[in-house]
């Protein structure tokens, strides 16, 4: 079963069954929250369990959306599209192996302005 943590561990997770292929945003906001593109993958609410929940905060950060992160140490674990059966888990907090590999690119065409994607993953500009 995959697991995973913030930086400070307060928040831990684990997912039931095998990661979904993750995906790389490249929106601006994601690059604001994470300081660079974020990877995550989407996995059912019911195969997430969480614990430590106490010290997760949350920010709306549209009307349909809301990001999760560490109170303690700031880490960002989540991507919830509120209203949707899946939540996006950040790959970067999972513990090694997790046996996924990147499937695509999302956001593009707000992409950095400071580096390539230099992979042959598809490309979605939205």
């Amino acid at each position: 079963m995959p697991k995973g943590s913030c930086l400070c561990g307060a928040v831990t997770f684990e997912v039931a069954g095998p990661l979904p292929p993750p995906n790389a945003c490249h929106c601006s906001q994601c690059r604001k929250q994470s300081g660079h593109y974020w990877a995550s993958t989407d996995v059912p609410r019911a195969a997430l369990t969480v614990a430590g929940e106490d010290r997760l905060t949350w920010f709306r950060s549209s009307e349909k959306v809301r990001r999760g992160f560490c109170s303690t140490c700031g880490s960002w674990l989540f991507w919830d599209p509120i209203f949707a059966p899946k939540i996006a888990v950040a790959m970067g907090a999972f513990d090694a192996p997790t046996g996924a590999r990147l499937a695509m690119h999302i956001h593009v065409a707000d992409k950095g302005d400071y580096y390539d994607i230099g992979d042959d993953l598809p490309q979605h500009q939205h």
